[in-house]
Order: C-alpha cells, then sequence, then structure tokens
C-alpha cells in the first residue's frame, strides 16, 4: 500500500536541440533561470517549479520528437499573462477565461515545438 504524500514533485524533462539558446529563450519569455547543468542536460528554476532540458541529436538514434506539453497551474492567470506578453513570449489574445473544464489558461511554444500551459483553476 502507498504511503500517502510520498510524492514530493513532479519535473518535466523538455526535448531541446541547443541547450544555451533554450536556456536564454526561458530566461527572456518565461522567467525561468538556469541553476545548473551543462550543454547536455541543465535545471531550470522560477519560484518553486522546475523545467529541466535534455539535449537531443535529432537523429534516429536519438529523436528531439518535441511536442512534449507541460502545464504550469498558479495562483493569479492574469499576473503571469501580463509579465509574459511584456516579454514578448506570448500574444494578448491568447488567454481563454472559463473554459469549459474550469479553468483560465494560455499555452505558448519553446524553439524545440514543445508546449508550456499556464493554468488557473476556477
Amino acid at each position: 500500500m502507498a504511503k500517502e504524500n510520498n510524492i514530493l514533485e513532479i519535473t518535466p524533462v523538455l526535448p531541446s536541440s541547443d541547450i544555451k539558446r533554450d536556456v536564454q529563450w526561458h530566461k527572456e519569455k518565461t522567467g525561468y533561470e538556469w541553476i545548473g547543468g551543462d550543454d547536455m542536460y541543465c535545471v531550470l528554476r522560477r519560484e518553486n517549479s522546475f523545467i529541466h532540458l535534455q539535449w537531443h541529436a535529432d537523429t534516429d538514434d536519438d529523436p528531439l520528437l518535441g511536442g512534449s506539453v507541460i502545464k504550469i497551474f498558479v495562483k493569479d492567470i492574469e499576473l503571469i499573462f501580463e509579465e509574459l506578453v511584456a516579454k514578448g513570449g506570448v500574444n494578448n489574445d491568447l488567454l481563454r477565461r472559463n473554459t469549459a473544464w474550469g479553468t483560465h489558461e494560455f499555452g505558448m511554444y519553446d524553439p524545440n515545438n514543445n508546449s508550456i500551459f499556464f493554468v488557473q483553476d476556477v
């Protein structure tokens, strides 16, 4: 039988074809900052959330794939939305309010075509 509260966190690992480029993109567009790693694997952090980036060669033996999706849940979607619009990460018409599934949310793509959604439950 599994213990309750045993899982501490979940950390997405997104594929990257250029770690340095993607670290800079996240710093400028999402506010996530590099806290450690190298050109093959690194960790980014913003407040209490983390995104890991792992380099892939985009070959048959090491496909990049892209198309990964992460959802970052926030307390106040308006604050993060306004910030990322100002940074040029998203267009100001992308915020979807009162979705059929009970959220306010918006999304963006990183340079590797990974989807990053910010979500507020309502």
